[in-house]
């Protein structure tokens, strides 16, 4: 192969949507279209015969993820037009030769997904020595959110094996071009292309960058550092989404307007405007926290105002949610330092020193754990918990794209309903 292959994973649900996608992908330079799992499962084999009428000149992939039935479902997509077919490297090995018997048969190749295979590196070597024609390095979804990387299982395998390998799992224009040094000769993209608003344009930069994969640059930071820059693309409400609809604070509100926070908890337990736990947690917190007060709701007095934002700023807080109310708010605003509470009044508390700082705490309706992670915005603010940030950031970039993608259908002149398909999938 003179160039790596790209080949554009149409994981969708509506066939409509995935010719109108891979038309574009075709024209931004993808080779081979995937009829994705999801795709087949919805429309059946329909999707793959429409697939080769729209595309006879492109490879077409039916990612069957076979587990049983090896012949039967090769005959299926063979016959639907498909040029490769998708097994899975887990399944027995009678399913396995099965499907090199009816993949010969039928003149198509068969591609073995390791995705969840124990010993993947072992079982790439057995894949091979069974005919399979492509070995898929593939990481889920679920366990990429975990952290897991598709890039990691490529290394292990490259130069394990003489076929064909290919990679897929959360690829984007930077992953694609690592996926290339590494060794891939065949790069399948997914949500990057399938979920841009500007599909073309998007397949575009993948091309370029899988085709000159030493212009990409080299990822830097920790992990802390990767969490907050994607906390810091989406929405609060992306990552309620995320979460399936939790972790959003009750009541609060922001009280500069239009200002994005991102930052983990120092968590402060308070009484009746008690300002001096709160203040005292400004020391006790590094550039880039979020200070989260619980004073039990109390709107009559405020535990928090001018002189305690300006200290914050100075110390390079990402900003304060008060279960309650703040004061001097004219001033706050002036600054734009994100603050979110309940009310604004204008009695400050008495500095007694109840209360403690950095334990659980209950605020807005959430539990808060010091070091949990803290998004807010105009649309309010969501707790996510530190054990699974990373995770949850993932899938909060991946419900934005969505999005974008189902925008610009809308702006094109399609309806939500429409795009949504919302008669075919109501409940029967």
């Amino acid at each position: 192969m003179k160039r790596p292959v790209l080949q554009v994973a149409l994981d969708l649900t509506e066939l409509t949507r995935a010719l109108q996608i891979a038309k574009e992908a075709v024209r931004g330079g993808a080779d081979w279209i995937e009829a994705g799992t999801p795709l087949i499962k919805s429309e059946g084999m329909q999707a793959v015969r429409t697939l080769k009428v729209q595309f006879p000149d492109h490879m077409i992939v039916a990612d069957m993820k076979i587990a049983d039935t090896g012949a039967l479902e090769v005959e299926m997509a063979a016959k639907a037009g498909a040029n490769i077919v998708c097994i899975l490297a887990d399944a027995d090995d009678s399913v396995i030769a099965e499907a090199v018997r009816a993949a010969r048969l039928y003149g198509v190749r068969l591609m073995a997904d390791l995705i969840n295979t124990p010993d993947p590196v072992p079982r790439a070597k057995q894949m091979e020595s069974m005919g399979i024609d492509i070995i898929v390095a593939h990481v889920g979804i679920d366990q990429q959110m975990m952290g897991k990387s598709s890039i990691d299982l490529l290394a292990a395998i490259t130069g394990e094996v003489t076929v064909p390998v290919a990679v897929a799992g959360g690829l984007d224009v930077v992953t694609a071009a690592q996926a290339v040094q590494h060794g891939a000769v065949m790069v399948i993209v997914g949500g990057a292309i399938v979920r841009s608003a500007d599909v073309t344009g998007s397949t575009a930069a993948i091309r370029m960058s899988i085709d000159n994969p030493s212009l990409q640059p080299v990822q830097k930071g920790s992990l802390d550092d990767r969490i907050r820059e994607i906390f810091s693309r989406v929405s609060s409400p992306n990552v309620s989404d995320a979460m399936h609809r939790k972790g959003a604070m009750e009541g609060i509100i922001s009280i500069c307007g239009n200002v994005k926070m991102v930052g983990r908890a120092v968590t402060v337990q308070t009484f009746a405007g008690d300002w001096a736990k709160p203040v005292e947690a400004i020391d006790l917190a590094s550039p880039g926290d979020v200070i989260v007060i619980n004073n039990d709701s109390i709107t009559r007095v405020a535990p928090w105002g001018e002189l305690a934002t300006i200290s914050c700023i100075k110390k390079g807080i990402a900003g304060v949610v008060i279960d309650g109310a703040v004061r001097d708010v004219e001033e706050i605003r002036k600054t734009k330092f994100p603050t979110f509470a309940k009310a604004i009044v204008p009695n400050a508390g008495e500095p007694k020193g109840f209360g403690e700082i950095n334990a659980e705490i209950q605020c807005a309706g959430q539990v808060v754990n010091p070091g949990d992670w803290i998004i807010g915005d105009e649309n309010g603010v969501v707790v996510v918990p530190k054990k699974r940030a990373y995770e949850i950031a993932r899938r909060a970039l991946e419900v934005r794209k969505n999005e974008e993608r189902i925008r610009e259908e809308i702006r094109r002149g399609s309806t939500l309903s429409q795009v949504a398909e919302l008669i075919k999938w109501e409940k029967k």
